[in-house]
């Protein structure tokens, strides 16, 4: 059984993916009606053997990829070749896995300036005196 590497840290077994080569749309000619070169990437979420904390993430992701009972399904048909759209299919699927590996960075919140503060006022009464300066006289 082959290991797909996915960080340094986490790899994927082969026998977890399910394929699936169905018959692409839009040009080809005829090998369009005869060829199945359209790739489709199957993967469960739930049943696989990566980390808990990141199959909460991916199923937390908000992917039109992933389905409500949690499998990821990638569909790629850019080539008239099955090959190069398997590559391509099973190299969107490690980006997509990649992407909820990273942990962001927890922002600081900051309070604006006094001077900020006072630029903020001083502008709001200038629009103010702008607008009072339309009205009619008594």
């Amino acid at each position: 059984m082959a290991q797909l590497a996915i960080t340094s840290i986490i790899t994927i077994d082969d026998s977890e993916l399910e394929w699936q080569f169905i018959r692409s749309s839009g040009a080809g000619g005829q090998n369009v009606n005869k060829v199945s070169t359209a790739a489709q990437l199957i993967f469960d979420i739930t049943a696989s053997s990566l980390p808990e904390l990141y199959k909460q993430r991916l199923l937390a992701k908000a992917d039109h990829r992933i389905t409500q009972s949690g499998k990821i399904i990638i569909k790629c048909q850019e080539s008239r070749s099955q090959l190069s759209n398997r590559e391509s299919a099973l190299a969107q699927f490690i980006e997509l896995v990649k992407s909820v590996t990273v942990s962001r960075k927890r922002r600081i919140a900051t309070r604006p300036t006094k001077a900020s503060k006072e630029r903020r006022v001083q502008h709001k009464k200038q629009r103010g005196d702008i607008k009072s300066m339309r009205k009619k006289p008594l």
